[in-house]
């Protein structure tokens, strides 16, 4: 009979692996994440217009996506195509190409301050403040281009007025903005009238009123801008700044990138197809989708996203553009517009023209991820009407119910309150941010917020949570480095393996499950930031309650999976092999590794520090305070510069830590700032004493007995003295009261004990 295994049965599981949910704007809840194809994701994702710099609110948006895309792939280990746009062909592009190429060359040719020039600058301000500011204005000082210049005072009285400013922009959101540029010019005219002529002057004028000029010279001349190149060198610069702007934050680059001038033909088969499906019609050489066929036919709805915003006027004019104008249904957009006078155009079977915003998007992803994608995201900004006419339209095109999966939109993002807006032209460069905080800081100021919740960006958010979040994990990571390169690695007879480290391995184990589970709570990144902080803390009072006893391994994992979750939401910097998350790099002088390169040095002059510290406090005898000396001397002023921090332990032995030269020169320098201000005030006090000292020592030079005679009182006060020179009669000889010779005999004494004072100083 031959021998047989014994039987065995499968286990049973004890905590369940939790499932990843997202918070689908289709359904407006956390729904189960179900990729149609395995592990493989398709993801499109809404990519920037390009025609002005790169600002906080892309750093928002595109910082927050890639972190989302890296836990996607990095942690849940998905198969992800991440598919990104640049729309270069667009309404605002068009305009603010156009309305710089008409002002450059109307600036060349200036040449002088003429009263022609100051009239067509005024001109062009009568119609910004008959136009554009009244939007805002209440209608009793609402001017027309005639009645301007009366008007202006009460108009520039009530925008300095902070209440009547708010009713303004409840009625126009870019009254602010308007009322700036009237400002602005109206102060560059009243300069310009009373001022020289000569060109500079005259430059001088135009440049502060450019925003209002740029707008009269192209509804004047926009017709004669026919060049095509203008059109495209503007999206050009602007998407490499974009791209290098999304370098310098960490950004992932797309691993595919689609511009939709180089997509024109298959729109135009694209939209053919949607017109032979019914949903579309042409009108005047456009081609408008057909909002309400497409709502009623059997399979389809429109406005999914936000079925409440159908009539929104106001959403509906801005998804359609600036250029737009025709007299369909309000609720019909353009799938393709046919080209006015200074436009950029393509050939269609509709006659020149150029794409619609909202087609874009549905034919590059479509031609790249086909029929059916699983995620699409972009800014919340964009679900209505934009992202609703992604839908409708391609759903329209592929004649599906659901073409999108999964639509997951990005907060809104608020500067100290306020909502940031390029068109308002309230906003931060990413240029700007990152000369004050590094992309890092950025990052973990997203990080700390939920991605899909308003994000309220100030400075005390950037100095208070966010620097403190960095620091403490910087301090954790170097002290941690610096055990390890203490620990001798050779094992000293025991284990270490005792209670205490068997808690902080049950903490290791339930910080990751709850780390996953957080992620799988639609992103969670605050709470799984949360719970790498917490893990963080407990690990430092462990090491801080075991001394020379801890077990150096059990850190060293701790820390390396810390690093390895921050690494992977984007935040690490430095060698991908270095433990923690390592430093930015922002030279190349630091892209050496440098504890290589300089810890067998650094160790050497700590041991030497050590052993001179040793010998002199053994001896202790006065004169080897001057090696503690030379000691502190290595610390502070050696070893600051090359980054090297070293804590003195009880012990005697210091660790040696490697920290960025500009944080330990800062600490340093702060210290001796603190240091010496505590010196100047002893010092101050000290002399203020002796000030003190030196006035009542010569109040006392003073005998008691010349105390009440001249000089000291008045020619004549008193006629008569005792033999210790107190007063007994008055300049009358009256004998003094003896309230008064209470007192003078009270001050006399006092006197006595101040020349006696005196006389022992000398």
């Amino acid at each position: 009979m031959s021998v047989q295994q014994p039987p065995w049965t499968i286990p049973t599981r004890q905590t369940e692996e939790p499932a990843l949910k997202v918070f689908n704007s289709l359904t407006k809840s956390k729904t189960e994440f179900v990729p149609r194809n395995g592990r493989f994701v398709k993801w499109y994702n809404c990519g920037p217009t390009v025609y002005d710099a790169s600002h906080m609110g892309h750093a928002r948006n595109y910082v927050t996506q890639d972190i989302l895309r890296r836990i996607m792939s990095d942690y849940f280990g998905y198969d992800v195509h991440f598919v990104m746009n640049i729309t270069d062909i667009d309404d605002k592009i068009i305009l603010r190409a156009r309305q710089n190429h008409l002002f450059e060359s109307f600036r060349s040719q200036t040449s002088s301050l003429t009263p022609s020039l100051i009239s067509q600058v005024q001109g062009a301000w009568r119609l910004h403040v008959s136009e554009r500011v009244s939007k805002g204005l209440p209608d009793s000082i609402k001017p027309t281009a005639e009645t301007v210049d009366a008007l202006w005072p009460q108009i520039e009285a009530l925008g300095a007025d902070k209440v009547q400013k708010v009713e303004c922009l409840k009625r126009d959101e870019k009254f602010d903005m308007n009322l700036t540029a009237a400002i602005r010019t109206a102060s560059a005219l009243s300069a310009a009238q009373s001022g020289p002529t000569d060109k500079e002057s005259a430059l001088r004028l135009l440049d502060e009123s450019r925003d209002i000029l740029s707008a009269s010279l192209d509804k004047e001349l926009k017709h004669t801008v026919t060049d095509p190149s203008i059109f495209r060198a503007l999206p050009a610069f602007w998407e490499d700044q974009f791209l290098k702007d999304m370098d310098r934050l960490r950004v992932r680059r797309p691993d595919t990138l689609t511009r939709v001038t180089e997509y024109v033909p298959e729109i135009v088969e694209f939209i053919k197809r949607i017109i032979e499906n019914g949903y579309a019609y042409e009108h005047e050489g456009s081609v408008y989708f057909d909002t309400v066929t497409f709502d009623a036919s059997k399979n389809h709805d429109y406005a999914r996203l936000e079925p409440w915003s159908k009539g929104n006027k106001e959403l509906l004019e801005e998804g359609e553009g600036a250029l737009s104008s025709s007299n369909r249904p309000a609720s019909d957009f353009a799938l393709w517009k046919a080209s006015k006078s200074g436009e950029p155009s393509w050939p269609s079977p509709w006659g020149a023209g150029r794409p619609g915003w909202h087609i874009e998007c549905s034919v590059m992803a479509s031609a790249i991820l086909g029929d059916n994608i699983d995620i699409h995201s972009g800014g919340v900004d964009l679900a209505f009407p934009h992202h609703d006419n992604e839908l409708a339209q391609s759903e329209a095109f592929h004649e599906c119910s659901a073409w999108v999966n999964y639509f997951i939109h990005t907060g809104h993002l608020h500067i100290e309150g306020l909502k940031m807006s390029k068109s308002l032209k309230n906003f931060i460069t990413i240029n700007e941010i990152l000369q004050r905080f590094t992309a890092r800081q950025l990052r973990l100021a997203f990080l700390s917020q939920l991605w899909n919740a308003k994000v309220d960006f100030s400075e005390s958010l950037m100095t208070g949570e966010v620097k403190a979040i960095e620091t403490a994990f910087n301090n954790f990571f170097a002290t941690v480095k610096a055990l390890l390169l203490a620990h001798e690695g050779m094992s000293d007879g025991r284990h270490h393996y005792e209670d205490l480290e068997q808690d902080l391995m049950n903490e290791l184990y339930a910080s990751k499950l709850a780390f996953r589970a957080a992620l799988c709570d639609s992103f969670n990144t605050p709470e799984a930031l949360k719970i790498l902080r917490d893990l963080v803390s407990r690990t430092n009072v462990y090491i801080n309650s075991r001394g020379k006893s801890l077990n150096a391994d059990l850190v060293e994992q701790l820390a390396r999976w810390v690093g390895n979750m921050l690494r992977m939401f984007g935040l690490g910097g430095g060698e991908e092999v270095e433990l923690g998350w390592g430093q930015e790099i922002t030279d190349s002088v630091n892209a050496i590794n440098r504890e290589e390169v300089l810890m067998p040095c650094l160790r050497a002059i700590s041991s030497f520090r050590d052993g001179v510290r040793r010998l002199a406090i053994a001896k202790e005898d006065d004169s080897l305070k001057e090696i503690l000396k030379l000691c502190d001397r290595l610390r502070d002023d050696d070893l600051v510069p090359l980054g090297v921090a070293l804590d003195d332990q009880e012990d005697g032995k210091a660790l040696v830590k490697l920290v960025p030269p500009s944080e330990l020169i800062k600490a340093r320098d702060e210290k001796r700032q603190k240091l010496e201000a505590h010196a100047a005030r002893k010092v101050a006090l000290a002399q203020a004493e002796q000030q003190k000292r030196l006035a009542k020592l010569e109040k006392g030079r003073t005998p008691p007995e010349e105390l009440f005679k001249p000089p000291h009182v008045p020619e004549g006060m008193y006629s008569q003295w005792n033999e210790q020179g107190i007063p007994t009669a008055d300049r009358a000889g009256e004998k003094l009261s003896k309230s008064l010779e209470k007192k003078l005999l009270k001050e006399w004494n006092k006197q006595k004990e101040l020349h006696e004072e005196f006389l022992a100083s000398q």
